[in-house]
């Protein structure tokens, strides 16, 4: 982790409403973000206590569906 120096963007009330952050610091929040999404729809469908299928099924049914 690193430190970084955030500007605040303040309403007329002096409120925080917004900041401003280093392009590779919001780059990397979204990388992050993303792999978070990924790790909950992973965990979401390892819980489905369905009837697995064989990857080469699989891939042959979303083939089928790409077609489409």
């Amino acid at each position: 982790m690193y430190t970084t120096q955030e500007n605040f963007v303040i309403d007329g009330k002096g409120q925080k409403v917004a900041v401003q952050i280093p392009i590779h610091v919001y780059e990397k929040l979204l990388a992050d973000a993303e792999e978070l999404e990924e790790i909950k729809e992973y965990r979401k469908a390892k819980s489905h206590k369905g009837n697995a299928i064989p990857f080469e099924k699989a891939f042959e049914e979303i083939e089928a569906f790409i077609e489409k």
